[in-house]
């Protein structure tokens, strides 16, 4: 796993109460835009297009479950988000 860096830092250093919240709220975008900045960071290229499929409206419910499930379970985005 890449060193978190300000960007995803700043997500990650959230409390997980206020992370859920985001994640119920605002969820869709969080999940492919926390992707495609974490590309910027280990320049992974499946995070990438993960990112940019995440930000497309039938993927993203898919992709919002996920992440929500898994910062409910690990604190974390954690699928394809390395």
């Amino acid at each position: 796993m890449a060193k978190n860096t300000p960007w995803t830092g700043a997500y990650e250093a959230l409390p997980k109460i206020a992370k859920i919240i985001i994640q119920v709220l605002l969820g869709a975008i969080v999940g492919g835009v926390y992707r495609i900045v974490r590309y910027l960071e280990t320049k992974n290229v499946v995070t990438l297009v993960v990112g940019i499929l995440a930000l497309i409206p039938p993927i993203s419910f898919i992709t919002w479950v996920v992440d929500l499930v898994t910062e409910i379970t690990q604190n974390k985005i954690s699928v394809l988000a390395d």
